[in-house]
């Protein structure tokens, strides 16, 4: 399968940004899609993902929303009130199968990366 993500940018401190992640390619009847981001010199985290569960790491609680399509092919990730530490690269991956999220889960299908940068 793959992801293309799109929807990054550059905004002001306290605005919004709406990432999507559209699949494609081979399909399997379900899927475990998420969020994940990696700011310079820190490790990659999951930020947002939508399995059995809905996982939100805790910076990102009440400001950030993990949404799919009914056919579960794209996945978007609406950002409100974001802030200067929330500058990334963002990716967006999928594992096949529906799986409880908890950043330990590896995923098997990368996009590419979007940049998203927030001025203060």
């Amino acid at each position: 399968v793959q992801l293309q993500a799109s929807g990054g940018g550059l905004v002001e401190a306290g605005g919004s940004l709406r990432l999507s992640c559209a699949a494609s390619g081979r399909i399997f009847s379900s899927y475990t899609r998420g969020w994940f981001r990696q700011a310079p010199g820190k490790e990659r985290e999951l930020v947002a993902a939508i399995g059995s569960n809905t996982y939100y790491t805790d910076s990102v609680k009440g400001r950030f929303t993990i949404s799919r399509d009914a056919s579960k092919m794209t996945v978007w990730l609406e950002m409100n009130s974001l802030k200067p530490e929330d500058t990334a690269v963002y990716y967006c991956a999928a594992k096949s199968g529906t799986y409880g999220v908890s950043p330990g889960l590896q995923f098997d299908h990368w996009g590419q990366g979007t940049q998203v940068t927030v001025s203060s």
